[in-house]
């Protein structure tokens, strides 16, 4: 009896530290992406077939996850950071090198787009591309046609023009609250180098913006879709696939929203969101295995479908709604790609005035 007791006893100590052991290795990746911006089924098929549990936390603002991973020990293992943010982020060491042994479905990106992105991450050493868009302006049409007296734009002028954004200001205006989208957009308004890194023309953005600022109801980089879709306001300044988003929420609503977006025929930001490991990553295997499950063809195509953002994934068209590939807002014809331009990465000098130059804005001080 004593013998059995004792090996009862060894047996469910065995027992016990085996499945405390299967605990502690059950694997897991930590995701940290925009918000609105996964199909969540891919989630789950994910699990289904790595058995890798995703933790998927959101941000809105390319500063906040700056922040995260300046600060170190984030706990993130997959970020998604926008192209000239990475840049700096790079130089700053807060990223691993992607083990590309590892991601056999590099082989399915797109040349034209991997060319773009190799300006903010030469060599694609560090990331691989999940979206990227266009920033400009999404409207209400009956709104816009009940204030202005048209239903269709195409210039920056309808909201950096004072007299024009006056307009529309009962009707609601928000705009990202994102300098680095925003002041570029400012100054190639004024025909001025976007990339500008002059003190001069840094204020001669921020005078043309606080002529507006009485016309801005808020500043937010993701409250937009859904008060676009609600009819809550006329005008936004956003994400291309975001207002898409908005346009299609109102159709779903049927409330007789009817949203338009424009890229203005001054030009606009063309960017790119990257997936990429953070160095303090503590699942980097299951990181790249997610890396890798996103660029499959029909994966990345099902998140475009969802979210109406372009993708940098050549062999993923075939899997894309003939209308989204088809829409040159979304998937520009080569006569508005040649109008968009490209953000870089601001030195700390300049970073530091366009931060005093942002808040002196969004106070309207």
């Amino acid at each position: 009896m004593i013998r059995k007791a004792l090996w009862l006893s060894a047996t469910s100590a065995f027992l016990t530290l085996f499945t405390v052991g299967g605990h502690a290795e059950d694997r897991v990746v930590n995701v940290f992406n925009w918000s609105d911006y996964i199909d969540s089924s891919i989630i789950d098929d994910f699990t289904k077939q790595t058995g890798i549990k995703v933790v998927y936390d959101t941000f809105d603002s390319n500063e906040i996850l700056e922040t995260k991973l300046l600060a170190g020990g984030s706990g993130y293992d997959v970020v998604v950071p926008s192209g000239n943010f990475l840049a700096r982020q790079i130089q700053a060491g807060v990223f691993q090198k992607l083990d590309k042994s590892k991601l056999p479905n590099l082989s399915n990106m797109w040349d034209v787009i991997s060319e773009r992105t190799s300006k903010y991450d030469p060599g694609n050493e560090y990331s691989t591309n999940y979206m990227w868009g266009t920033v400009g302006i999404g409207y209400n049409i009956k709104k816009v046609q009940a204030a202005l007296g048209t239903d269709k734009i195409d210039s920056w002028d309808v909201f950096f023009n004072p007299e024009s954004l006056a307009k529309l200001k009962d009707c609601g205006v928000y705009v990202l609250d994102s300098p680095a989208d925003m002041i570029p957009a400012a100054l190639k308004y004024l025909d001025l180098d976007p990339n500008s890194k002059s003190p001069d023309d840094i204020a001669k953005a921020e005078e043309v913006m606080l002529k507006i600022r009485p016309s801005i109801r808020k500043f937010h980089s993701s409250e937009y879709i859904n008060a676009l879709a609600n009819g809550d306001i006329c005008l936004a300044v956003g994400f291309s696939g975001d207002i898409f988003q908005a346009r299609n929420r109102a159709q779903e609503a049927k409330q007789g929203v009817e949203i338009g977006y424009a890229v203005p025929k001054e030009g606009a930001q063309i960017w790119f969101d990257q997936m990429a490991i953070p160095a303090d990553a503590p699942h980097v295997a299951e990181a790249h295995e997610f890396i890798n499950f996103m660029m499959k063809p029909e994966v990345i195509a099902k998140s475009s479908n969802f979210v109406l953002y372009a993708n940098g994934n050549k062999a993923s068209q075939q899997f894309v709604d003939k209308a989204i590939l088809d829409d040159p807002a979304i998937y520009p014809d080569a006569a508005t790609l040649e109008k968009l331009y490209t953000v870089q990465p601001y030195d700390p000098k300049t970073q530091r005035i366009i931060t005093r130059t942002w808040t002196k804005i969004v106070t309207g001080q």
